[in-house]
C-alpha cells in the first residue's frame, strides 16, 4: 500500500478505527501490525482496507500524526481480518477486543532473541524468612521470569530479587525463538479397524482438497475418534500446513500430548492461559511464521495468526464451555467454522454426543457427518442402570445408595478402579444455622456460600469471594450450629473414606486440577493403580482413558435438571453419557449406576436404554415446537450497575424503546435469577427472534440510540448458554 495514509485499528475498544499518516521510508499493507501515538501514549494497531472498517474520525492529510514503527511480524492475513470482523459484528462486540485476542503476546512483536528467566539452585539462604520459604516452596522447580515467579509464589518482586542476590535462585538466558520438533505423519502408523479406516480416508480426502468442508465425526466414547482425526492432522503435517485443535478445558491438554507424542513423535505446540512470557511470545512466532506445524489450545487458540491453515479440530465439539461468557461472548465451536470458512480448509467437530446445533447442521446438508458405530477392539460399552432414591434411598446421613455401595465394595474386591460423579464442588452447596436459620450468602453475588472443608473456607463460585468458615452464627452467635446441607464433592468423598477406609481416594475437580501438570500427575496416579476411587466433577467426564475403571456411579443425575436452562436435559444427557463412556474402556467389561428421583424422565429412560436418538428427535421435536434454538434465535441484554436505581432505570429504558420487528419479542426486564454478581446489580431482557431475522442489526439499532449512565454496563450476549 504506496498511500501516504493508513485506515488502522488499535487496541482500545473504546475508540474506533483512526486514520495515521505512513512516514517516508516506512511501507505497511492491510494486515501489518504497528505501533501508534495517541494523545502522549503510544498504542498497538493493525493497518486494515478502509472500505472495510469505516472511521466516525476522518481528519484531512495535514492534521494526520505518523505511525511510529512496524512490528517484525507477518501482516495478519485476509482470512483472520475477516474472521475479527465477522466476530465483531455477529457477538456484537467492538472490533478492537477481538483483535485484542489475536495480538495476545506482546512481547513476540519485539525483536529480542533471548530473555533472562530465573530457577531455583537448591541453595537454602542463610536468613530464610517465611516469604523467602514460601517463595521457595511454590517455585519447585519451575522457571520464569521475576514477575511469574513472583505472582506464582505470592510474595513481591523484591523476595524474588532477594533471593537472586543470595544465590537461592539463578539467572538463565532462554533463546526464546529456537524453532521446535517437526511432527512425524510416519512415527507410529496406527492399525485401524474397517470402520475406522473408511472415517479416516474421508477426512484424508478433505485435507488433501485444501477446501472447506465442515464434518461431524460423531462417535460413541472409546471408539477411536482421535485416532481417526490424528490422520487427517497427517495429511496436513505431510502437505507442509498447519492444524489447530481445539479442546475444551485446559486440564485435558496434557493425556493430548501424550497421545499426540505417541503417533508422531514429538509434542505438539500448547497454547494456554498456563504459559510464561517466553513460551507465549516462542508459539505466537512460529504459528505466525508457519513453522508450529500443530497448535493445540483452548478457546482463545481459534483466533492466533496461522501462516496457512490446512485443518482446523474441534475435539468434544458439544462442550458448553466453548461458549465464553466473559468480554467477547462467542462461541469457539460456531467461530472455529467460520475460520475455516474464509481460510478455505476443512473443519472437523468430534463428539460423541453432538450438541442439537450441529445435529441440525447435517440435518439439513451443510456439515457432512461421520459415524464410528462401536469401541475400538474387545471393549464394549458398559451396562447402565438405574437406582431410584425413592424406593431404595441410602441410609439417614448419607448420600450413596446401598446397591451403589456393594458395586463399590465388589470393584474394589477386583482390583479395579470406581468413579463417583457429582457436578459439585466443594462440600456443601448450603450452610447454614441450625438455631436461627441463617444462611451464609455472597456479599458480592446473589448465590449461597459453598463450603470447602479441605482449606475451611467458604467461597462463592461465582466472583470467587472467600472467607474463613466461621465458629458461631454471625446471626444469634451460637457456637457449633452451623450444617452443611446437600453433598459435593468433598462431602461424599468423605463418605467413601467412612465406608472404604483401606481404599486410595481422590478429589478430583477445579479447585484440584488448575494446570496440565496437575493433570498430568492424576493420569500418572490412575495408570499406576495409585488411585481405586475417583470423585469428581464435569472435569473428569472428558477425554480420559483408563483402562481399569470399570464402575462408575452418577450420585445425583437430577442435578442438571434444575435451573431455568434450555439445554438442560440435553447437558444431563450428554454428561451422563460421556461420564459412562469413561467405564469399561479396556478389555474388562464397565457397569453404571445413575442415582436419581425420576427415573421415568425421558431423559434417564434414554441413557438406560441407550437410545440417544429417541431423545433428540423428541428434544428437537420440542425445541421447534418453542422456536428456540437452532429453530429460532436467542440474545441476551445484561444491563448492570453498582448503583441499583441507575441499573433499573435503564433497564426499565432498555424495556420502553423495544422496536416492533416482525418476529422477533422482547420479555422483560426482569432481575437476572443471579441478581447481583460481583458486587453489581443485575436485570436481564431476553431478545427471541425467528431463525432468518438479523437480529444483530436490529439490537445494534435499537441500542445506538439509547443514552445510559457511565457507571451502567449494557452487555449482550449473542446465542446465550447461561441463562443466570
Amino acid at each position: 500500500m504506496m498511500s501516504s495514509r493508513a485506515r488502522v485499528l488499535i487496541l482500545n475498544a473504546a475508540l474506533g478505527p483512526l486514520d495515521y499518516r505512513v512516514p517516508a521510508g516506512m511501507s505497511v499493507e492491510p494486515g501489518s501490525v504497528v505501533v501508534a501515538p495517541l494523545g502522549p501514549r503510544q498504542l498497538l494497531g493493525v493497518v486494515w482496507e478502509a472500505e472495510r472498517m469505516p472511521s466516525d474520525a476522518e481528519v484531512g492529510d495535514n492534521r494526520l500524526r505518523n505511525l511510529l514503527a512496524v512490528a517484525d511480524v507477518p501482516p495478519l492475513g485476509a482470512p483472520l481480518r475477516r474472521l475479527v470482523e465477522w466476530t465483531a459484528d455477529y457477538y456484537l462486540a467492538p472490533a478492537a477486543s477481538v483483535l485484542r485476542m489475536t495480538l495476545a503476546s506482546t512481547s513476540a512483536l519485539e525483536g529480542a532473541r533471548t530473555a533472562v528467566e530465573y530457577r531455583a539452585t537448591g541453595v537454602v539462604p542463610p536468613r530464610l524468612t517465611p516469604q523467602r520459604e514460601q517463595a521457595l516452596e511454590r517455585i519447585g522447580d519451575r522457571q520464569g521470569l521475576i514477575r511469574e515467579l513472583a505472582t506464582l509464589a505470592e510474595v513481591s518482586d523484591a523476595v524474588i530479587r532477594g533471593l537472586a542476590k543470595v544465590g537461592a535462585i539463578a539467572a538463565v538466558e532462554v533463546s526464546i525463538d529456537s524453532p521446535y520438533p517437526v511432527p512425524d505423519p510416519q512415527h507410529h502408523e496406527p492399525t485401524l479397524s474397517e470402520d475406522q479406516r473408511a472415517a479416516a480416508d474421508a477426512l484424508v480426502a478433505g485435507v488433501a482438497e485444501h477446501a472447506f468442508h465442515p464434518t461431524l465425526l460423531d462417535g460413541v466414547t472409546g471408539s477411536g475418534k482421535t485416532e481417526v482425526y490424528f490422520e487427517a492432522v497427517a495429511q496436513a503435517i505431510r502437505d507442509g500446513r498447519q492444524t489447530l485443535v481445539l479442546l475444551p478445558e485446559i486440564a485435558l491438554t496434557e493425556p493430548f500430548l501424550k497421545r499426540f507424542h505417541d503417533r508422531f513423535g514429538c509434542e505438539p505446540i500448547a497454547w494456554h492461559s498456563g504459559l510464561r512470557s517466553t513460551q507465549r511470545r516462542r508459539a505466537w512466532r512460529a504459528i505466525a511464521s508457519g513453522e508450529a506445524l500443530v497448535t493445540v489450545g483452548a478457546r482463545s487458540a481459534l483466533f492466533l495468526p496461522y501462516r496457512d491453515l490446512g485443518l482446523i479440530v474441534v475435539d468434544e465439539a458439544h462442550e458448553t464451555s466453548f461458549k465464553q461468557e466473559e468480554g467477547v461472548h462467542y462461541h469457539a465451536r460456531d467461530v472455529a467454522v467460520m475460520r475455516g470458512k474464509f481460510e478455505g480448509c476443512p473443519v472437523i467437530l468430534a463428539s460423541a454426543t453432538p450438541a442439537i446445533e450441529t445435529r441440525q447442521q447435517v440435518a439439513t446438508g451443510r456439515y457432512a457427518e461421520l459415524k464410528l458405530p462401536g469401541r475400538f477392539g474387545a471393549a464394549e460399552m458398559p451396562t447402565i442402570e438405574p437406582i431410584d432414591l425413592i424406593k431404595e434411598p441410602p441410609e439417614r446421613g448419607r448420600w450413596l445408595a446401598p446397591r451403589l455401595v456393594k458395586a463399590m465394595q465388589a470393584t474394589l474386591e477386583r482390583r479395579e478402579q470406581s468413579l463417583l460423579f457429582l457436578n459439585r464442588r466443594g462440600y456443601a452447596p448450603l450452610t447454614l444455622c441450625r438455631t436461627c436459620g441463617h444462611r451464609f450468602q455472597c456479599p458480592n453475588c446473589t448465590a449461597w456460600m459453598v463450603e470447602h472443608r479441605l482449606t475451611r473456607r467458604l467461597a462463592c463460585h461465582h466472583c470467587g469471594h472467600a472467607e474463613p468458615t466461621p465458629r458461631v452464627c454471625p446471626e444469634c452467635k451460637g457456637e457449633d450450629t452451623l450444617v452443611a446441607c446437600g453433598p459435593g464433592v468433598e462431602r461424599i468423598a468423605d463418605e467413601v473414606t467412612a465406608l472404604f477406609p483401606e481404599a486410595k481416594t481422590a478429589v478430583v475437580t477445579s479447585d484440584t486440577i488448575w494446570s496440565p501438570a496437575k493433570a498430568a500427575e492424576f493420569v500418572g496416579r490412575m495408570e499406576a493403580g495409585d488411585i481405586d476411587i475417583v470423585v469428581g466433577t464435569q472435569l473428569v467426564t472428558k477425554g480420559y482413558h483408563f483402562p481399569n475403571l470399570t464402575l462408575v456411579g452418577v450420585v445425583d443425575a437430577d442435578l442438571g435438571l434444575d435451573g431455568g436452562d434450555l439445554r438442560a436435559a440435553e447437558r444431563t444427557f450428554q454428561q451422563i453419557r460421556q461420564v459412562s463412556g469413561r467405564a469399561g474402556r479396556g478389555e474388562k467389561p464397565g457397569h453404571v449406576f445413575i442415582q436419581t428421583h425420576s427415573p421415568g424422565a425421558q431423559v434417564m429412560q434414554a441413557l438406560i436404554t441407550g437410545d440417544a436418538d429417541a431423545f433428540y428427535a423428541a428434544e428437537t421435536d420440542a425445541r421447534k415446537d418453542a422456536g428456540a434454538p437452532p429453530f429460532g434465535r436467542y440474545a441476551a441484554i445484561v444491563v448492570s450497575s453498582e448503583d441499583q436505581s441507575c441499573a433499573h432505570e435503564t433497564a426499565k429504558l432498555v424495556g420502553r424503546s423495544v422496536p416492533e420487528v416482525e418476529g422477533m419479542h422482547v420479555y422483560g426486564p426482569a432481575p437476572a435469577p443471579l441478581a447481583m454478581l460481583r458486587g453489581r446489580h443485575r436485570y436481564r431482557l431476553l431478545v427471541h427472534a425467528r431463525r432468518a431475522l438479523d437480529v444483530q442489526d436490529v439490537i445494534r439499532d435499537w441500542l445506538g440510540k439509547l443514552d445510559w449512565p457511565s457507571k451502567v454496563r449494557v452487555t449482550v450476549d449473542v446465542d446465550p448458554y447461561n441463562f443466570l
